[in-house]
């Protein structure tokens, strides 16, 4: 009987994350729950896991254009903007006061 050959090392963390975001890992899957033949609820989950710039190497770049990752440099002035035309409202209103019984 021939004894096979084995790579004996180590590998730490490390050098699993480095090859997985230079390489990317997918995970795919499929969940249903279903009742008497009745499909009450399905999860389709698909997971990319990888490095910025190979996200970008495949055409990955929604974080780019998100406006909720992403501000525009003229929103900034238009939120101050908005912080004084509120102050002036709320200078502008009558305050009531409560009667005294």
């Amino acid at each position: 009987m021939e004894r096979v050959p084995t790579v004996s090392g180590t590998t730490n963390l490390v050098d699993i994350l480095d090859r997985v975001l230079d390489k990317g890992l997918v995970i795919a899957g499929d969940v249903r729950v279903s009742l008497a033949n009745v499909e009450l609820l399905t999860i389709r989950i698909r997971l990319l896991v990888c490095s910025v710039d190979k996200a970008e190497q495949i055409g990955l770049n929604w974080w780019k254009y998100d406006p909720h990752l992403t501000m525009p440099a003229q929103a900034v002035p238009a939120i101050a903007e908005n912080g004084r035309t509120q102050k002036r409202r709320n200078a502008a209103k009558p305050v009531r006061r409560r009667r005294k019984r």
